[in-house]
């Protein structure tokens, strides 16, 4: 089983989550290698300000920290240094102790898929126009397109959900919701209550001068 040690430069905590700021290098960093436990890699970590013992009574720490004044942080691999100065990448570690890196799966078209949930989300309609044909150009189902909608939808409305649940909660009555086609129609008379009053004509941008917007109910 090989062994890793980190040897770290004098700070509160190796979580990077203390003081005023997060430091996402040393939460990457964590993260990691916990990674490398779960796949049978033994790791020991030190701290300067909390361990100096381990940092002194180790010859291949001394001679580093004597070498040169940046050499925290320090990673040893069976007792020789394989990296000093910085955090290595998740890559990195896992070729130095011969475990297979997980590939990615964050790819172009998964990028697509997250923009298009986005634009449902936002109602942006040349946001979904326009990722939709990235998507289809780069071999995306519609079935799958389909799925990303499906997901954003539920994810908007789930507030919704839930805060007409509360507002029916503190009135002690249930709140009316008027669905289907006719549900958001501008109101025949401009002076009545509606859930969309007349507005103003839709953007030339939308191919339709002239048209009534569409509003959100």
């Amino acid at each position: 089983m090989p062994k890793i040690q980190v040897f770290d430069p004098a700070m509160c905590c190796s979580t990077g989550v203390c003081g005023p700021e997060v430091d996402p290098a040393l939460v990457r960093f964590a993260a990691d290698l916990e990674w490398l436990k779960e796949n049978g890699v033994a790791v020991e970590r030190f701290n300067l300000s909390q361990e100096p013992a381990a940092f002194v009574g180790n010859p291949e720490v001394v001679a580093a920290m004597r070498g040169r004044d940046d050499a925290l942080p320090l990673l040893l691999l069976d007792g020789k240094i394989v990296a000093q100065g910085s955090y290595p990448e998740r890559a990195a570690l896992a070729g130095l102790v011969g475990v297979s890196a997980p590939k990615s799966l964050y790819t172009e078209a998964v990028a697509e898929l997250v923009a298009i949930g986005a634009a449902i989300a936002s109602n942006c309609e040349p946001c979904f126009r326009f990722h939709y044909d990235k998507a289809r150009k780069l071999g995306v189902s519609k079935e799958d397109m389909a799925l990303a909608v499906t997901t954003a939808k539920m994810v908007k409305e789930s507030p919704a959900r839930a805060v007409v649940a509360l507002a029916e909660k503190y009135l002690g009555t249930k709140i009316a919701t008027k669905e289907g086609p006719d549900a958001c129609q501008p109101a025949a008379d401009a002076t009545a209550s509606a859930c969309c009053p007349p507005s103003e004509t839709a953007p030339v941008s939308l191919g339709k001068p002239g048209a009534p917007a569409k509003k959100c109910c």
